[in-house]
């Protein structure tokens, strides 16, 4: 095949999509002429491309002509990775299982497992690769603690998905693979940072997927699953099958280009010329071939699951090379240093539940042992409340009859070590009848959160809502969440006591706040939803965010409210749906940097000619990235 200089960066649009959802070729374009708006960037990456460039071709003519070469494209690469699932509480939060099944079937790709190998095309059978490269998940963080290999952080940067997701948390990049899971991959199905990118950027080094291309099951699919396993490649310097980038003039084919120059292409001698496949052809023909390899990995088709042995010799050169230092994360020492060579303690017993709150014998909840390492010999349940009381499966069932707020224990053995966890006020049963209307809350006469009169339910491990006699509208106390000294983007809900709402008409809720910024760029967002009985329908009251929200002008400071002026009043009418026993209200609480927020002086009573106030803000979500040179 004809060599030309390589590509500049990973430019991957992961085409590997249902009919419904084909992305094109588009991203392409954007990100060259990004580098065109930034010569120094491009500049030291074209450096690093043609270092990369001459050691691979040399490593490859090394092996081919050297059996005593130490470590041949025969061995088994291990690499450590780490999935940071960037989510807002949705879809994109997807489950360890389903994590766990994304890197299942990349190694399958890799591995040439693939459940789908018994369809690729004869032609390409003989050439088909194992490439002797695995992924696994790491056990150990940075410091050396035992650790899931799975970070799970709240961000609204879940909607953008581009390289500022890599600012919230970002692994050392020669030790770990890092994958971010994310709702929306810079309107893509992911995208990867290639190596010499990486070395100019290390910051930026990681693959970024929409959790809709993870796995096969979940909110994903067999088919589209396929996108990760083709931005390892990227990873580990696979260009797009079809190639073609010429770096001094910014050139570039998109994929299916029908007027692409046939003698530019991968880099790789037995992956035939193309001009790429965005759909699972198998009998497509471009650039004078018979048959073209649309079920090649770095094709954009449907059915693309298999590596050649050119493309793994070329990702082996990649991890034999300094560059990005690719070359360390698959050594003994990183292999111990993040938990993959050495018997997995077990560190931590852990579970999560489908629900928290229930009514009383109306509803059962599951809880799933989400504990973490080393095989599990035996483990043991304890529901106060609940029935059953005790449990040994991992995933057990359990209903409760008496309202009220009760912990959660769970013991883990693995034949030597005992963990325990308990996870205090975990299950709200709540009351099937409600308190009389009017309804008054100032919060002077609370004395707890977690009882029957209110409720909280902190989806996150940051701050949450407490009471505090720091400040208030009236009285003495009020509600609060400590946002100021909160490291985390977190989601916090508040529910009231039940209220018998049934037979009323004309209601109104009202309630006060205050709440400052730390900044301008800070979009906090404060929410209220009338209830029906346990929970069965949400209708929203009050949905401000950002400047819409804050009280009071931007506080570099923790801010506390101290005067009347400080707090907003607000006001909705309660349609007929809410006009219910076992009414509840609940306050959500999405932090987002900002700072304190407060609340008292709720009331529920007849309107007054008031008409509903609610504010429907709409939170429209701004993400420019200048500076990005990758995408795809």
């Amino acid at each position: 095949m004809n060599k030309i200089l390589p590509f500049v960066i990973s430019i991957t649009l992961s085409g590997i999509l249902t009919a419904q959802t084909l992305l094109h070729c588009g991203a392409d374009e954007m990100r060259i002429a990004t580098l065109k708006k930034n010569p120094e960037i491009a500049k030291a990456v074209i450096k690093r491309d043609a270092e990369l460039e001459n050691f691979t071709q040399n490593f490859i003519q090394n092996v081919n002509n050297n059996s005593s070469v130490a470590k041949t494209t025969t061995a088994t690469y291990v690499i450590p990775v780490v999935f940071h699932v960037i989510h807002n509480y949705g879809p994109e939060n997807i489950t360890d299982a389903q994590l766990k099944d994304g890197l299942d079937i990349v190694n399958k790709t890799f591995r040439k497992q693939h459940p789908n190998n018994s369809s690729i095309v004869a032609a390409f059978q003989p050439i088909h690769a194992d490439c002797d490269i695995e992924f696994k998940l790491a056990q150990k963080d940075p410091n050396g603690n035992c650790h899931s290999g799975i970070n799970r952080i709240a961000s609204t940067l879940t909607s953008s998905g581009d390289h500022r997701v890599k600012n919230l948390i970002h692994w050392p990049p020669t030790q770990y693979l890092n994958v971010y899971v994310v709702a929306n991959a810079a309107g893509l199905a992911g995208h990867a940072i290639w190596p010499s990118d990486a070395d100019t950027i290390p910051l930026w080094d990681g693959i970024v997927l929409s959790h809709s291309y993870v796995g096969t099951f979940g909110t994903s699919d067999l088919t589209r699953s396929v996108a990760f396993a083709h931005e390892c490649g990227h990873y580990l310097n696979l260009q797009h099958i079809w190639g073609g980038n010429n770096v001094p003039g910014f050139y570039f084919y998109p994929c299916a280009d029908v007027n692409k120059d046939c003698n530019i292409d991968d880099l790789v001698a037995d992956t035939p010329p193309t001009i790429g496949w965005q759909s699972c052809n198998l009998t497509g023909a471009s650039c004078g071939n018979v048959v073209d390899n649309v079920q090649n990995a770095m094709d954009y088709s449907y059915c693309n699951i298999m590596f050649t042995d050119g493309q793994k010799a070329r990702m082996t050169a990649c991890l034999n090379s300094t560059i990005a230092g690719r070359n360390n994360l698959w050594q003994t020492s990183n292999l111990v240093a993040t938990g993959i060579y050495t018997i997995a303690p077990l560190c931590k017993a852990d579970f999560i539940s489908n629900k928290t709150m229930v009514c009383p014998s109306s509803s059962s909840v599951t809880f799933i042992n989400t504990s973490y390492n080393g095989t599990f010999t035996s483990l043991q349940w304890t529901f106060a409340g609940g029935t059953p009381s005790l449990s040994s499966v991992s995933n057990p069932t359990v209903s409760y009859s008496t309202p009220g707020s009760y912990p959660v224990t769970l013991k883990v053995k693995n034949g030597t070590d005992l963990v325990i966890t308990t996870k205090q006020n975990y299950i709200n049963v709540q009351t099937t009848t409600g308190a009389a209307y009017p309804f008054i809350e100032s919060f002077e006469t609370v004395t707890s959160l977690n009882g029957l009169q209110w409720y909280t339910n902190n989806l996150d491990t940051g701050s949450t809502w407490q009471l505090t006699n720091l400040a208030a509208s009236t009285g003495s106390t009020s509600v609060m969440i400590d946002n100021f000294n909160s490291a985390i983007n977190g989601k916090d809900e508040l529910y009231s006591r039940a209220i018998n709402l049934s037979g009323a008409s004309g209601l109104l809720v009202n309630f006060k706040y205050a709440f400052a910024r730390k900044d301008t760029s800070n979009k906090d967002q404060l929410q209220l939803f009338g209830v029906t009985a346990c929970g069965g329908t949400n209708i929203s009251r009050f949905n401000a965010i950002g400047s819409l929200l804050e009280t009071v002008p931007v506080q570099a400071t923790a801010f506390y409210p101290t005067q009347i002026t400080d707090w907003k009043s607000v006001s909705a009418t309660l349609p007929g749906i809410l006009l219910t026993t076992g009414f509840r209200l609940k306050f959500i609480f999405s932090a987002n940097g900002g700072n304190n927020i407060f609340i008292d002086d709720i009331n529920i009573d007849i309107t007054t000619g008031t008409k509903d106030i609610s504010e429907m803000i709409q939170d429209a979500s701004i993400f420019p990235n200048p500076t990005s040179i990758h995408a795809h």
